[in-house]
């Protein structure tokens, strides 16, 4: 898998934690770099911890499915992609964390909530017969950046739950594009 490629699934999967981390720049009275560390060091955590449990258990499967792993691939990543749509879509502006955030078993519960997408990541890595291990170091690193600009971008502008909408949006074209790119590439879409 090529770095644009990873970056481009690893920037798409961090639209959910960049969401949560502007809704909590938004809600928090004042945000200090003890909010910012633990909310993208435990996004980042669980982005990366995510893939590799989906990838784990891809492994046991992928002889199975060998010879329709793209499909599956293209499946995984378009639902994947199209709940992070349909999230974004059904979300209202006034969705906003009523306590801290970053704090407690709400932080625990965000962190997973953020990265049950990356599972489903883990297993197309998985099918596609792909090492998991640099790219959940990538996926956890940017995701751990993308939750701090978000929690940045939360602190200044008012209208963020506006810009993290789309932040999801695309985030889920982004995933359904790189699941079409991997039909492409296995010629699953030639023409006959």
């Amino acid at each position: 898998m090529d770095l644009v490629t990873l970056l481009g699934i690893a920037v798409a999967l961090a639209m959910d934690t960049v969401a949560v981390a502007v809704a909590a720049g938004i809600s928090l009275p004042t945000v200090t770099l003890r909010h910012a560390f633990r909310l993208a060091w435990h996004f980042g955590l669980f982005q990366f911890l995510m893939p590799i449990i989906g990838w784990t258990a891809g492994l046991t499967v992928r002889p199975l499915i060998e010879q329709y792993d793209h499909w599956v691939a293209f499946g995984l990543l378009s639902c994947v992609g199209g709940k992070m749509i349909g999230e974004a879509l059904s979300h209202h502006e006034h969705d906003r964390p009523s306590r801290d955030p970053s704090r407690g078993l709400s932080l625990v519960m965000l962190s997973v909530a953020t990265s049950i997408d990356a599972l489903g990541v883990g297993l197309s890595f998985a099918v596609l017969n792909i090492s998991i291990w640099f790219p959940a170091v990538v996926i956890g690193l940017v995701t751990a950046g993308c939750t701090g600009a978000g929690l940045l971008i939360g602190t200044k502008v008012s209208s963020a739950p506006r810009i993290s909408r789309y932040a999801d949006i695309s985030g889920g074209f982004v995933l359904i594009a790189i699941g079409v790119k991997i039909l492409i590439a296995h010629g699953a879409l030639r023409v006959l």
